[in-house]
């Protein structure tokens, strides 16, 4: 299972022919999959944070009310009732994105709610949670970016966890392992074909480096700990829902 926060800005309407997703590799397999997100008003900004919106195939076919899913919170009924599957994209509103405009600090406990969620279900030992971010680090970044490809990759450093119980253990003291390899977001993709036995879409996947060093899977499976947070799962369930754009930068 896959959780990520992708970020789109001003895209044409994307047909099938020419231009494939994941979500083509995926249906060709027949790999279930999912993409919870908060609800969006057409013809707006908000529009722009729900990526299946310029991907004609599912914005006008059955995929749309199938597996395109509003509000963002029916993962965790989904969770505890045995029904996730195999791959799910999960996108917070405005609120919880973390973006610096949302004023809120609700962000790391919407993603604390999600991997407990996962954590404490039967999925846990057959999932990885994959969090990332679609903001670089900043002016504090000591490290300058490689050159940029002509596919927007790799450019500057962005954040990424990987929670799963088959991560290497580091030597920390919580033992989390750091990674040394270079990583781009085609190393999702490319981890996600992989897992499933896609093939390739043929983009960044096939220049970048998956993801699988990252794990062991003949170690025991760890046990999961409760990630502490300031507003729990209920918080979310009951939180007003918004259209407003998770970001209009």
């Amino acid at each position: 299972t896959l959780f990520r926060s992708p970020c789109y800005t001003d895209f044409p309407e994307y047909g099938s022919a020419g231009y494939n997703t994941l979500r083509d590799l995926l249906d060709a397999k027949s790999v279930s999959w999912k993409y919870y997100t908060p609800a969006f008003q057409k013809n707006t900004d908000s529009a722009l944070w729900n990526a299946f919106a310029v991907i004609a195939p599912v914005y006008t076919g059955p995929e749309w009310n199938t597996n395109v899913i509003s509000p963002e919170t029916t993962i965790f009924n989904d969770i505890s009732s045995g029904s996730l599957p195999k791959m799910s994209w999960v996108i917070p509103n405005a609120a919880n994105s973390d973006h610096p405009a949302s004023g809120s600090d609700t962000g790391p406990s919407w993603v604390a709610s999600v991997v407990n969620a996962v954590g404490k279900s039967s999925y846990w030992d057959s999932t990885v949670v994959i969090v990332v971010w679609d903001d670089w680090g900043g002016f504090y970044d000591p490290i300058a970016p490689p050159n940029q490809d002509d596919q927007g990759g790799p450019g500057f450093r962005v954040p990424m966890l990987v929670i799963s119980p088959y991560v290497k253990i580091g030597s920390g003291s919580q033992g989390g392992y750091v990674s040394s390899t270079v990583y781009g977001f085609g190393s999702i993709i490319r981890f996600v074909e992989d897992t499933f036995k896609l093939g390739r879409l043929g983009t960044t996947d096939s220049t970048s480096t998956s993801i699988a060093d990252m794990f062991d899977y003949k170690q025991k499976a760890r046990a999961f700990s409760t990630i502490p947070s300031s507003y729990k799962k209920a918080f979310f369930l009951h939180q007003k829902r918004s259209t407003v754009p998770v970001d209009t930068q």
